[in-house]
């Protein structure tokens, strides 16, 4: 968690925090076009949100460097693994209602043992899962599952215990992943615009992905049974095609909730979702910076605000979250090549931009 830039002056008020921003969305507006070709990226789109509401939503430059077709407020891009907290949610809604338990091995919960050889596998939790200490690496590839370390020890990302709680999810569910997902989470919160899986015509809505260079990364054809097995491994952590705008009707529904149904969290579980509970990193210049695992979500406590983010990324796909419940605000921006991070950089999300974001 890297906040560049000299300390500065803390905001004084509302006022001098809206004339802030106003000013830096201004500076993007005029300088993002530029940004784009100077880092090779082909578009981006981008959803500022303060005091629960969106105050700033633009979309830049194409989707497709070859057709030259614009990124407009319904072009889609891959969440990455800023899909991990939408299905975290989700979990925790199941605990909430007594489905599950945070801290219930998961091998009660389902009659097939994710991995052999490894007595291990039987302290792993949901909880372990979401905090990223499992002891499994983030991915096997072609090398037989192990655990690492014994759960609960240290922070290890990990796509694999998502993989996990992902097959454990449904089991005691009934429902396939992308069912799950859609009427737990994207049909409730009125995500319409975002799928796990899709048609031939929400396919056309996708942006295309870029290489480093601005070249478009070709996609190999796939068959419905490799699609299929590819949602199993990937689902729940990094399967979600979404908006920003989508995005952004997740987030609220935590920075600034609706009451607790049979969908959204109740005050006790979404404090739960956001309490630090396993230490990643301090440091004390050029500020003091403490980064926490919460439930899916790094939290990020500096001198005087706190924030939450999650960021995902994979080849010509790149999307940065972060959000503050104190003030109900947040920034979005996905885009669609490998040059997103020369790209943030020229946005200046520095400590000066934390502070009037994100200060109380």
């Amino acid at each position: 968690m890297a906040l560049a830039g000299a300390a500065t002056t803390r905001a004084q008020s509302a006022d001098s925090r809206r004339r802030f921003l106003q000013s830096r969305t201004a500076e993007w507006d005029r300088g993002i076009p530029q940004w784009l070709r100077e880092t090779r990226l082909p578009g981006a789109s981008m959803v500022l949100i303060d005091g629960g509401q969106i105050v700033w939503q633009r979309e830049f430059g194409v989707r497709d460097a070859v057709s030259k077709r614009p990124v407009e407020s319904n072009t889609v891009f891959a969440a990455c693994s800023d899909t991990k907290p939408v299905f975290a949610y989700a979990v925790i809604k199941l605990c909430e209602k007594g489905v599950m338990d945070l801290d219930t091995p998961l091998t009660r919960y389902t009659s097939q043992r994710f991995m052999e050889g490894d007595p291990r596998l039987d302290l792993i939790t949901a909880r372990h899962v979401l905090t990223h200490t499992t002891g499994f690496p983030n991915w096997r590839y072609q090398d037989p599952l192990i655990i690492q370390f014994t759960p609960g020890t240290k922070v290890q990302y990990s796509g694999e215990g998502f993989r996990y709680l992902q097959s454990v999810v449904e089991e005691v569910t009934r429902q396939p992943f992308s069912d799950f997902m859609r009427a737990n989470i994207l049909e409730p919160f009125g995500m319409k615009s975002s799928r796990i899986v899709w048609d031939a015509s929400y396919e056309r809505r996708i942006a295309t992905r870029h290489d480093e260079t601005g070249t478009p990364i070709k996609e190999a054809p796939s068959t419905p049974p490799e699609r299929a097995e590819h949602l199993a491994i990937y689902g729940a952590a990094a399967s979600l095609f979404t908006t920003p705008s989508d995005y952004a009707r997740f987030i609220l529904e935590i920075i600034d909730p609706k009451p607790a149904d049979s969908f959204r969290l109740n005050a006790k579980s979404r404090q739960e979702l956001l309490r630090p509970q396993v230490t990643r990193s301090e440091s004390t210049s050029p500020v003091r910076v403490k980064t926490s695992s919460a439930l899916s979500w790094v939290i990020a406590d500096v001198e005087d605000f706190t924030f939450f983010s999650h960021a995902g990324s994979a080849s010509g796909w790149y999307c940065d979250a972060l959000a503050s419940v104190g003030r109900k605000s947040g920034l979005i921006v996905m885009t669609n090549g490998d040059g997103f991070p020369a790209f943030r950089e020229k946005l200046k999300l520095d400590l000066e931009f934390h502070q009037n974001l994100f200060t109380v």
